[in-house]
């Protein structure tokens, strides 16, 4: 089985279409619900160096505390982000995903694909009714 990890919060379609993906290949993830258990500062921090991305990147910048805070300043270096998604994690985007292939912020929900270590098992379609997998377990191109 697959070591993978899902930083979820099942309230987001996009989390939950991402965390039906890893379970399409048979896998069955680490889930850690992230607004319950915030992953550590170097958690975070290993995470968005894994992903190579700016901290900004993982920042929910629709979140009404992201404007509250000011936190669109751009004199504002990582330490005071990365502070600021530990105080707020639900500024955190996601979902994250960590596998053997990599770690990545899954946004659309079909950038798991690119990461997944095990082939698509049965046909997926998300819960807008878009379809991502087709029945033969290959990516729908898009339309």
């Amino acid at each position: 089985m697959a070591d993978i990890t899902i930083f979820h919060n099942p309230t987001c379609g996009t989390s939950r279409n991402v965390l039906a993906l890893i379970r399409n290949t048979g896998a069955e993830p680490q889930v850690v619900e992230y607004l319950k258990t915030p992953p550590s500062r170097e958690t975070l921090r290993a995470l968005i160096a894994q992903m190579a991305v700016p901290v900004r990147e993982v920042m929910r910048r629709k979140e009404s505390t992201y404007a509250d805070l000011g936190l669109d300043n751009p004199a504002l270096g990582d330490d005071a982000l990365i502070d600021a998604l530990l105080a707020h994690p639900v500024l955190i985007n996601r979902p994250i995903v960590v596998t053997p292939l990599g770690t990545r912020l899954c946004r659309p929900s079909e950038a798991v694909l690119d990461i997944l270590p095990l082939p698509q098992r049965a046909a997926f379609v998300k819960e807008d009714g878009q379809p991502v997998v087709d029945t033969q377990g290959a990516r729908v191109a898009d339309r």
